[in-house]
């Protein structure tokens, strides 16, 4: 009854019907307090009262019943509940300006919800830390906290595509099943059909069976038609996931073995002052931004062959050379790296708030491999890695920055071309010291 109750209050909530929501919570907190009821369903109506006394502008009660929610989280062990009152409580307290006692509880809560895996309750709390540090101008620290808010929502999202993945394959296996069914029925009862007429004239029954064969595949292409399409679609889905070759490998193995490439070309972007330009847009604005960035970078890298492993937060990364082994990687990785930084200039002229990208490159070796049970993932590792990510990092705005093993890479197939000259300029950066690098020569390129 209190979780029943507690649920029709949170429909009128959701629905802006505070007078309503209030007589159900207060129905079912009767019966909490007459019985001493104590498990988490208890805690869910404490956080949904201070939901509603928030939104009513009473914040001292607000406080209150979030503090029991932790309070009889914390008795019983809920640890999900008390990082939903914590959490209310860290809002109320940042509304008020007291951004001390909001930081310590946000902090408990994303504690609370990373240590139980809960990627909605990490997503809360962070966006809540975020706010607070802005507030306090720890800007580093509201940098980490947006940086892990994206890969929360990335999470939420992929889990999304992965449930679709799973029921449109779920999908296919029953059509194909229900196509089998239906049409063995169809063809009995056309047999019997057949035989019936049979029976009373051999010419009436020859005219009935061949009925029953043009019904029998007329359903059996239908059903056929139907399943094609699902098939389709499911596979698109798993393609968005996964490179083709690891996508059909996963298929046809269900699971897919870490591979070596010896010789690959990897790319990092990100923007340069993503935190102010962002806190200048709207949240939906500045989705909308990133989105039409990496819509953008997407079809680039697609023409060069190049397969993207992901981007987390305003950081991209993509891959040449692999699953399918590419000689010219370095080549034509520089070349989709020209268009991107061309791409940006260009969204620059039309759009002075859009982002200035930086870009480094570097190549070598790396292991490509899928991680993950639950919500897997294709990503790459190794040395290769993190030194393209120091190129990035001593990149400048709309510039292309390349290691030594790079430019080597590209000095070599341009003596192989005919007139001996290389398609790309090079200008010498020295030798640059590299965050748990050293000092590594660098190259912008063009």
């Amino acid at each position: 009854m209190v979780a029943t109750l507690d649920n029709i209050g949170v429909l009128y909530f959701k629905n802006r019907l505070w007078d309503s929501a209030m007589i159900f919570y207060t129905k079912a907190l009767d019966i909490f307090e007459r019985n001493n009821y104590r498990n988490h369903n208890s805690t869910y109506l404490f956080c949904n009262i201070g939901d509603l006394m928030e939104q009513v502008d009473r914040t001292d009660k607000a406080i209150e019943y979030y503090q029991r929610a932790v309070q009889m989280s914390g008795e019983i062990g809920d640890k999900l509940g008390k990082a939903r009152g914590l959490n209310g409580l860290a809002n109320v307290y940042l509304n008020k300006g007291e951004t001390a006692q909001a930081e310590d509880c946000a902090k408990q809560a994303i504690v609370l919800a990373i240590n139980t895996n809960t990627v909605n309750l990490t997503l809360k709390s962070a966006g809540l830390l975020k706010q607070i540090y802005t507030k306090q101008g720890k800007f580093k620290d509201a940098l980490e906290m947006y940086q892990l808010e994206i890969a929360s929502r990335d999470s939420i999202a992929g889990k999304e595509n992965q449930k679709a993945v799973i029921q449109h394959q779920f999908k296919y296996e029953y059509d194909v099943k229900e196509a089998i069914a239906k049409a063995e029925q169809e063809k009995k009862d056309g047999i019997a059909k057949a035989e019936l007429r049979r029976q009373k004239v051999q010419k009436m029954a020859l005219l009935g069976g061949f009925s029953v064969m043009v019904l029998f595949a007329g359903v059996f292409f239908r059903q056929r038609n139907k399943i094609g399409r699902e098939k389709k679609r499911s596979d698109e889905l798993l393609l968005n996931i996964l490179p083709e070759e690891v996508a059909e490998e996963l298929k046809e193995k269900g699971s897919a073995e870490a591979r070596l490439f010896e010789d690959v070309s990897v790319l990092f972007t990100d923007f340069k002052n993503f935190t102010g330009i962002s806190e200048k847009l709207t949240a939906k604005q500045l989705v909308n931004e990133l989105h039409e960035c990496f819509s953008g970078f997407d079809n680039i890298i697609a023409k060069y062959n190049i397969e993207k492993i992901k981007s987390v937060g305003d950081s991209y990364m993509a891959v040449s050379g692999l699953p399918t082994a590419n000689p010219n990687h370095a080549e034509e990785m520089v070349k989709a790296a020209i268009e991107i930084r061309e791409f940006m200039l260009n969204r620059k002229k039309t759009n002075p708030e859009t982002f200035d990208a930086r870009i480094g490159i570097h190549s070598g070796h790396v292991v490509a491999g899928i991680v993950g049970v639950k919500k897997f993932a294709y990503d790459i590792w190794g040395d290769t890695v993190n030194t393209a990510a120091r190129m990035e990092q001593n990149s400048e705005a709309g510039k292309i920055n390349i290691s030594e093993t790079t430019y080597e890479i590209l000095n070599r197939s341009s003596i192989s071309l005919r007139s001996g000259t290389s398609p790309f300029t090079f200008e010498y950066r020295g030798e640059i010291e590299a965050k748990n690098k050293g000092k590594l020569k660098m190259y912008f390129v063009s």
